[in-house]
Protein backbone atom coordinates (compact mmCIF):
# COMPACT_ATOMS: atom_id res chain seq x y z
CA UNK A 1 0.00 0.00 0.00
CA UNK A 2 1.29 3.49 -0.72
CA UNK A 3 2.37 5.77 2.04
CA UNK A 4 -0.58 8.45 0.46
CA UNK A 5 -3.25 6.21 1.67
CA UNK A 6 -4.27 3.35 4.20
CA UNK A 7 -7.97 3.16 2.71
CA UNK A 8 -9.28 0.03 1.27
CA UNK A 9 -8.66 -0.12 -2.86
CA UNK A 10 -12.28 -1.26 -3.08
CA UNK A 11 -13.45 2.34 -3.20
CA UNK A 12 -16.80 3.13 -3.10
CA UNK A 13 -18.86 5.11 -5.61
CA UNK A 14 -19.57 8.92 -4.87
CA UNK A 15 -20.06 10.15 -7.85
CA UNK A 16 -22.44 7.28 -9.53
CA UNK A 17 -22.50 8.99 -13.38
CA UNK A 18 -18.60 8.22 -13.76
CA UNK A 19 -17.45 4.69 -15.81
CA UNK A 20 -14.11 4.57 -13.47
CA UNK A 21 -12.54 2.34 -15.61
CA UNK A 22 -9.05 3.45 -14.65
CA UNK A 23 -9.82 3.96 -11.66
CA UNK A 24 -8.04 6.46 -10.11
CA UNK A 25 -7.15 6.41 -6.10
CA UNK A 26 -5.71 9.54 -5.37
CA UNK A 27 -3.04 12.51 -5.99
CA UNK A 28 0.26 11.11 -6.43
CA UNK A 29 2.24 14.36 -6.68
CA UNK A 30 1.92 17.63 -7.86
CA UNK A 31 4.47 18.69 -9.77
CA UNK A 32 5.60 22.57 -10.32
CA UNK A 33 8.28 23.74 -12.84
CA UNK A 34 9.66 26.43 -11.34
CA UNK A 35 12.44 29.55 -11.61
CA UNK A 36 14.25 28.39 -8.57
CA UNK A 37 13.75 25.23 -6.81
CA UNK A 38 15.60 25.53 -3.92
CA UNK A 39 14.44 28.55 -2.89
CA UNK A 40 11.10 27.34 -4.02
CA UNK A 41 11.29 24.70 -1.48
CA UNK A 42 12.18 26.94 1.27
CA UNK A 43 8.98 28.99 0.54
CA UNK A 44 6.89 26.18 1.12
CA UNK A 45 8.52 24.96 3.78
CA UNK A 46 8.74 28.03 6.02
CA UNK A 47 5.35 29.89 4.71
CA UNK A 48 3.34 26.76 4.41
CA UNK A 49 4.78 23.63 6.67
CA UNK A 50 5.78 21.46 4.11
CA UNK A 51 8.21 19.00 5.30
CA UNK A 52 11.62 17.84 2.95
CA UNK A 53 10.94 14.33 1.81
CA UNK A 54 13.38 13.39 -1.43
CA UNK A 55 15.54 14.96 -3.73
CA UNK A 56 17.38 14.67 -7.06
CA UNK A 57 19.78 16.39 -9.02
CA UNK A 58 23.81 16.18 -9.64
CA UNK A 59 24.31 14.35 -6.86
CA UNK A 60 21.76 11.76 -7.90
CA UNK A 61 23.50 11.50 -11.20
CA UNK A 62 20.84 13.79 -12.71
CA UNK A 63 22.54 16.09 -15.30
CA UNK A 64 19.72 18.34 -17.00
CA UNK A 65 17.34 18.95 -13.38
CA UNK A 66 16.80 19.18 -9.90
CA UNK A 67 13.80 18.07 -8.00
CA UNK A 68 12.98 18.96 -4.34
CA UNK A 69 9.92 16.61 -2.83
CA UNK A 70 8.02 17.93 -0.18
CA UNK A 71 5.18 16.52 1.94
CA UNK A 72 2.31 17.57 4.21
CA UNK A 73 -0.45 14.97 5.25
CA UNK A 74 -1.36 13.00 1.69
CA UNK A 75 -0.16 16.55 -0.07
CA UNK A 76 3.20 15.69 -1.90
CA UNK A 77 4.52 18.68 -4.03
CA UNK A 78 7.79 18.15 -6.59
CA UNK A 79 9.61 21.22 -7.24
CA UNK A 80 12.08 21.02 -10.31
CA UNK A 81 14.16 23.46 -12.33
CA UNK A 82 16.40 23.04 -14.74
CA UNK A 83 20.16 22.49 -14.80
CA UNK A 84 21.10 24.07 -18.38
CA UNK A 85 19.71 26.41 -20.79
CA UNK A 86 17.30 25.94 -23.56
CA UNK A 87 14.92 22.31 -23.24
CA UNK A 88 11.53 21.96 -22.04
CA UNK A 89 11.81 22.97 -18.51
CA UNK A 90 12.93 26.62 -19.58
CA UNK A 91 10.32 27.12 -22.34
CA UNK A 92 7.73 26.29 -19.86
CA UNK A 93 8.88 28.81 -17.29
CA UNK A 94 9.93 31.76 -20.07
CA UNK A 95 6.13 30.70 -21.12
CA UNK A 96 4.15 30.57 -18.01
CA UNK A 97 6.51 31.22 -15.17
CA UNK A 98 6.21 29.18 -11.87
CA UNK A 99 3.25 26.94 -12.80
CA UNK A 100 2.35 23.41 -12.40
CA UNK A 101 3.20 20.79 -14.83
CA UNK A 102 2.59 17.48 -13.78
CA UNK A 103 -0.70 16.38 -12.12
CA UNK A 104 0.31 13.00 -11.30
CA UNK A 105 -2.73 10.55 -10.62
CA UNK A 106 -1.87 7.45 -8.55
CA UNK A 107 -3.48 3.85 -10.11
CA UNK A 108 -3.26 0.35 -10.22
CA UNK A 109 -2.13 -0.04 -13.10
CA UNK A 110 -0.62 2.47 -14.90
CA UNK A 111 0.04 0.30 -18.39
CA UNK A 112 -3.58 -0.07 -18.24
CA UNK A 113 -4.47 3.59 -17.87
CA UNK A 114 -2.35 4.49 -20.77
CA UNK A 115 -3.96 2.28 -23.02
CA UNK A 116 -7.20 2.58 -21.75
CA UNK A 117 -6.92 6.93 -22.06
CA UNK A 118 -4.66 6.78 -25.46
CA UNK A 119 -7.35 4.29 -26.95
CA UNK A 120 -10.24 6.65 -26.09
CA UNK A 121 -8.51 10.07 -27.90
CA UNK A 122 -5.70 11.29 -25.15
CA UNK A 123 -2.83 12.47 -26.65
CA UNK A 124 0.38 10.16 -25.43
CA UNK A 125 3.12 12.19 -22.96
CA UNK A 126 4.53 9.26 -22.22
CA UNK A 127 4.28 5.64 -22.70
CA UNK A 128 4.43 2.87 -20.01
CA UNK A 129 8.15 2.76 -18.33
CA UNK A 130 9.45 0.70 -15.32
CA UNK A 131 12.13 2.79 -13.18
CA UNK A 132 13.83 0.72 -10.88
CA UNK A 133 16.25 0.84 -7.57
CA UNK A 134 16.65 -1.47 -4.44
CA UNK A 135 13.50 -0.66 -2.85
CA UNK A 136 11.80 -1.80 -6.04
CA UNK A 137 10.22 -0.55 -8.89
CA UNK A 138 7.28 2.12 -10.60
CA UNK A 139 5.83 2.32 -13.66
CA UNK A 140 4.74 5.56 -15.32
CA UNK A 141 2.53 6.34 -18.08
CA UNK A 142 1.10 9.40 -18.96
CA UNK A 143 -0.86 11.77 -21.36
CA UNK A 144 -1.68 15.61 -22.51
CA UNK A 145 -4.84 17.35 -21.20
CA UNK A 146 -5.45 21.19 -21.26
CA UNK A 147 -2.64 23.06 -22.53
CA UNK A 148 1.16 22.12 -21.43
CA UNK A 149 -0.58 20.27 -18.22
CA UNK A 150 -0.05 16.49 -18.23
CA UNK A 151 -1.32 13.53 -16.12
CA UNK A 152 0.83 10.93 -14.86
CA UNK A 153 -0.13 7.50 -13.78
CA UNK A 154 1.70 6.50 -11.15
CA UNK A 155 2.01 2.82 -10.11
CA UNK A 156 3.63 2.03 -7.24
CA UNK A 157 2.32 -1.15 -5.32
CA UNK A 158 5.90 -2.72 -5.91
CA UNK A 159 7.79 0.35 -3.94
CA UNK A 160 9.16 1.00 -0.76
CA UNK A 161 11.26 3.56 -1.13
CA UNK A 162 11.38 7.19 0.02
CA UNK A 163 9.72 8.68 -2.88
CA UNK A 164 10.37 7.49 -6.57
CA UNK A 165 13.73 5.75 -7.71
CA UNK A 166 15.95 8.19 -8.95
CA UNK A 167 15.52 10.41 -5.22
CA UNK A 168 17.49 10.24 -2.17
CA UNK A 169 15.94 11.02 1.25
CA UNK A 170 16.19 14.72 1.68
CA UNK A 171 16.28 15.52 5.43
CA UNK A 172 18.05 18.94 6.48
CA UNK A 173 18.01 20.29 9.61
CA UNK A 174 15.53 23.10 8.70
CA UNK A 175 11.78 21.98 9.26
CA UNK A 176 9.54 24.27 9.72
CA UNK A 177 6.34 23.17 11.82
CA UNK A 178 3.04 22.02 9.72
CA UNK A 179 0.07 23.88 9.39
CA UNK A 180 -2.71 20.89 9.11
CA UNK A 181 -2.86 20.29 5.43
CA UNK A 182 -4.18 17.06 4.55
CA UNK A 183 -4.81 16.38 1.50
CA UNK A 184 -5.96 18.18 -1.80
CA UNK A 185 -9.42 18.94 -2.59
CA UNK A 186 -9.98 19.98 -5.74
CA UNK A 187 -7.46 21.30 -8.70
CA UNK A 188 -8.77 24.05 -10.83
CA UNK A 189 -8.11 24.85 -14.53
CA UNK A 190 -8.18 27.52 -16.75
CA UNK A 191 -9.27 27.07 -20.27
CA UNK A 192 -9.95 29.54 -23.45
CA UNK A 193 -13.02 31.67 -24.50
CA UNK A 194 -15.76 28.51 -25.75
CA UNK A 195 -12.88 25.59 -24.66
CA UNK A 196 -14.90 24.61 -21.10
CA UNK A 197 -17.32 22.17 -22.69
CA UNK A 198 -14.78 20.44 -24.93
CA UNK A 199 -12.27 19.66 -21.64
CA UNK A 200 -15.17 18.45 -20.09
CA UNK A 201 -15.73 15.87 -22.41
CA UNK A 202 -12.41 14.74 -22.73
CA UNK A 203 -12.57 14.29 -18.82
CA UNK A 204 -15.81 12.22 -19.55
CA UNK A 205 -14.54 10.31 -22.67
CA UNK A 206 -11.16 10.01 -21.68
CA UNK A 207 -11.25 9.63 -18.11
CA UNK A 208 -14.36 8.14 -17.03
CA UNK A 209 -15.33 11.20 -15.17
CA UNK A 210 -18.70 12.51 -14.80
CA UNK A 211 -19.74 16.52 -14.22
CA UNK A 212 -20.44 17.00 -10.91
CA UNK A 213 -21.87 20.41 -10.79
CA UNK A 214 -22.01 23.73 -13.06
CA UNK A 215 -22.00 27.15 -12.82
CA UNK A 216 -22.71 29.63 -15.41
CA UNK A 217 -22.48 33.55 -15.76
CA UNK A 218 -25.56 33.97 -14.05
CA UNK A 219 -24.02 32.58 -10.88
CA UNK A 220 -20.45 33.72 -11.13
CA UNK A 221 -20.89 37.41 -12.25
CA UNK A 222 -20.33 40.70 -11.04
CA UNK A 223 -21.08 44.19 -12.22
CA UNK A 224 -18.24 43.84 -14.22
CA UNK A 225 -16.70 40.51 -14.93
CA UNK A 226 -17.93 36.32 -15.11
CA UNK A 227 -17.12 32.78 -15.68
CA UNK A 228 -18.61 29.78 -16.79
CA UNK A 229 -17.23 26.43 -14.73
CA UNK A 230 -18.16 22.80 -14.40
CA UNK A 231 -17.06 20.28 -12.10
CA UNK A 232 -15.93 16.87 -13.66
CA UNK A 233 -15.35 13.97 -10.65
CA UNK A 234 -13.99 10.55 -11.29
CA UNK A 235 -16.29 7.62 -9.18
CA UNK A 236 -14.86 7.71 -5.91
CA UNK A 237 -14.81 11.56 -5.55
CA UNK A 238 -11.10 11.27 -4.73
CA UNK A 239 -10.19 13.97 -7.77
CA UNK A 240 -12.19 16.63 -8.94
CA UNK A 241 -11.37 19.02 -11.46
CA UNK A 242 -13.33 22.38 -11.97
CA UNK A 243 -12.69 23.56 -15.42
CA UNK A 244 -12.98 27.04 -15.64
CA UNK A 245 -13.71 29.78 -19.01
CA UNK A 246 -14.20 33.15 -18.98
CA UNK A 247 -17.61 34.68 -19.79
CA UNK A 248 -18.54 38.36 -21.15
CA UNK A 249 -18.08 40.88 -18.77
CA UNK A 250 -17.96 44.92 -19.29
CA UNK A 251 -13.89 44.22 -17.86
CA UNK A 252 -11.26 41.88 -18.06
CA UNK A 253 -12.41 38.83 -15.86
CA UNK A 254 -10.16 37.14 -13.35
CA UNK A 255 -9.83 34.18 -15.85
CA UNK A 256 -8.59 36.24 -19.06
CA UNK A 257 -6.05 37.71 -16.63
CA UNK A 258 -4.55 34.81 -16.11
CA UNK A 259 -4.93 33.53 -19.55
CA UNK A 260 -2.76 36.36 -20.40
CA UNK A 261 -0.35 36.35 -18.25
CA UNK A 262 0.27 32.41 -18.18
CA UNK A 263 0.16 32.24 -21.86
CA UNK A 264 -2.83 29.99 -22.09
CA UNK A 265 -4.13 27.21 -20.21
CA UNK A 266 -3.42 25.89 -16.82
CA UNK A 267 -3.94 24.71 -13.33
CA UNK A 268 -5.52 28.37 -11.86
CA UNK A 269 -5.58 26.92 -8.09
CA UNK A 270 -5.06 23.73 -6.01
CA UNK A 271 -7.58 23.61 -2.97
CA UNK A 272 -6.03 21.99 0.34
CA UNK A 273 -8.55 20.57 2.97
CA UNK A 274 -7.92 21.15 6.54
CA UNK A 275 -9.40 20.03 9.77
CA UNK A 276 -8.84 23.16 11.67
CA UNK A 277 -9.24 25.96 8.81
CA UNK A 278 -8.80 28.75 11.80
CA UNK A 279 -5.95 27.59 12.83
CA UNK A 280 -4.32 26.74 9.29
CA UNK A 281 -4.97 30.17 8.15
CA UNK A 282 -3.54 31.88 11.81
CA UNK A 283 -0.50 29.89 11.15
CA UNK A 284 -0.07 30.94 7.04
CA UNK A 285 -0.94 34.66 8.34
CA UNK A 286 1.80 34.56 10.76
CA UNK A 287 4.33 33.07 8.28
CA UNK A 288 3.47 35.97 5.72
CA UNK A 289 1.32 34.41 3.39
CA UNK A 290 -1.63 37.10 1.84
CA UNK A 291 -5.44 35.94 1.21
CA UNK A 292 -8.31 38.09 -0.23
CA UNK A 293 -10.19 39.62 2.28
CA UNK A 294 -13.89 40.48 2.02
CA UNK A 295 -15.93 43.31 3.17
CA UNK A 296 -16.99 43.13 7.06
CA UNK A 297 -20.23 43.93 5.52
CA UNK A 298 -20.21 39.97 4.52
CA UNK A 299 -20.52 38.77 8.31
CA UNK A 300 -23.55 40.82 9.29
CA UNK A 301 -25.85 38.59 7.25
CA UNK A 302 -24.10 35.42 6.86
CA UNK A 303 -25.61 33.07 9.39
CA UNK A 304 -28.92 34.35 8.08
CA UNK A 305 -27.76 32.48 4.31
CA UNK A 306 -26.40 29.56 5.66
CA UNK A 307 -27.44 28.74 9.70
CA UNK A 308 -25.85 27.98 12.55
CA UNK A 309 -22.08 26.42 12.43
CA UNK A 310 -20.02 25.06 15.43
CA UNK A 311 -17.51 27.86 15.00
CA UNK A 312 -17.54 31.14 16.51
CA UNK A 313 -18.02 33.79 13.81
CA UNK A 314 -15.43 36.66 15.14
CA UNK A 315 -12.42 34.39 13.92
CA UNK A 316 -14.25 33.51 11.03
CA UNK A 317 -14.31 37.52 10.55
CA UNK A 318 -10.96 38.48 11.74
CA UNK A 319 -9.43 35.53 9.26
CA UNK A 320 -11.71 36.92 6.19
CA UNK A 321 -12.80 33.18 6.53
CA UNK A 322 -16.23 32.48 3.50
CA UNK A 323 -18.93 30.06 4.90
CA UNK A 324 -21.58 28.16 2.59
CA UNK A 325 -23.68 25.38 2.82
CA UNK A 326 -25.38 22.82 1.24
CA UNK A 327 -27.93 19.99 1.45
CA UNK A 328 -25.26 17.88 3.00
CA UNK A 329 -23.87 20.48 5.57
CA UNK A 330 -21.37 23.71 5.62
CA UNK A 331 -17.92 24.35 4.25
CA UNK A 332 -15.12 26.96 5.73
CA UNK A 333 -13.16 28.33 2.81
CA UNK A 334 -10.65 30.60 1.58
CA UNK A 335 -8.26 32.06 -1.10
CA UNK A 336 -4.77 33.38 -1.33
CA UNK A 337 -3.58 35.94 -3.46
CA UNK A 338 -1.57 35.12 -6.31
CA UNK A 339 1.51 32.93 -5.21
CA UNK A 340 3.68 34.19 -7.94
CA UNK A 341 4.70 36.99 -9.73
CA UNK A 342 2.39 36.96 -12.43
CA UNK A 343 -0.87 36.92 -11.70
CA UNK A 344 -1.93 33.43 -12.06
CA UNK A 345 -1.86 30.57 -9.46
CA UNK A 346 -3.27 30.68 -5.92
CA UNK A 347 -4.09 28.07 -3.34
CA UNK A 348 -7.43 27.53 -2.06
CA UNK A 349 -7.70 26.09 2.29
CA UNK A 350 -11.07 24.82 2.49
CA UNK A 351 -12.62 22.65 5.60
CA UNK A 352 -15.49 20.65 4.83
CA UNK A 353 -18.26 20.05 7.73
CA UNK A 354 -20.54 17.45 5.41
CA UNK A 355 -20.71 19.87 2.24
CA UNK A 356 -20.04 18.46 -1.14
CA UNK A 357 -20.16 21.65 -3.03
CA UNK A 358 -17.79 24.37 -3.79
CA UNK A 359 -18.92 27.92 -2.09
CA UNK A 360 -21.78 29.25 -4.83
CA UNK A 361 -23.06 31.27 -2.12
CA UNK A 362 -19.84 32.98 -1.88
CA UNK A 363 -18.88 33.20 -5.44
CA UNK A 364 -20.09 37.17 -5.49
CA UNK A 365 -17.88 37.81 -2.44
CA UNK A 366 -15.16 36.49 -3.69
CA UNK A 367 -14.89 37.67 -7.32
CA UNK A 368 -15.67 41.36 -6.34
CA UNK A 369 -12.49 40.75 -3.75
CA UNK A 370 -10.24 39.27 -6.62
CA UNK A 371 -11.89 42.74 -8.86
CA UNK A 372 -10.30 44.55 -6.55
CA UNK A 373 -6.83 43.00 -7.04
CA UNK A 374 -7.06 43.03 -10.39
CA UNK A 375 -7.61 46.89 -10.09
CA UNK A 376 -4.70 47.51 -7.81
CA UNK A 377 -2.31 45.49 -10.89
CA UNK A 378 -4.22 47.73 -13.46
CA UNK A 379 -5.52 44.25 -15.39
CA UNK A 380 -9.49 44.74 -14.44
Amino acid sequence: MSILDTTSLHLPKENPEAEDFLPLLGTDYVELYVGNAKQAAHYYMSAWGFQPLAYSGLETGVKDRVSYVLQQGKIRLILTSPLQSGGEINKHIDAHGDGVKAIALWVDDATKSYKETVSRGAESYMEPKTIKDEDGEVVLSGIHTYGETVHIFVERSNYKGTFLPGFQKWDPHYKAPDIGLKYIDHMVGNVGWNEMDKWCEFYAKVMGFAQLISFDDKDISTEYTALMSKVMSNGNGRIKFPINEPADGRKKSQIEEYIEFYNGAGVQHMAMATDNIIETVSALKDRGVEFLTVPAVYYDEVLDRVGEIDEDLEPLKELGILIDRDDEGYLLQIFTKPILDRPTMFVEIIQRKGAKSFGKGNFKALFESIEREQANRGTL
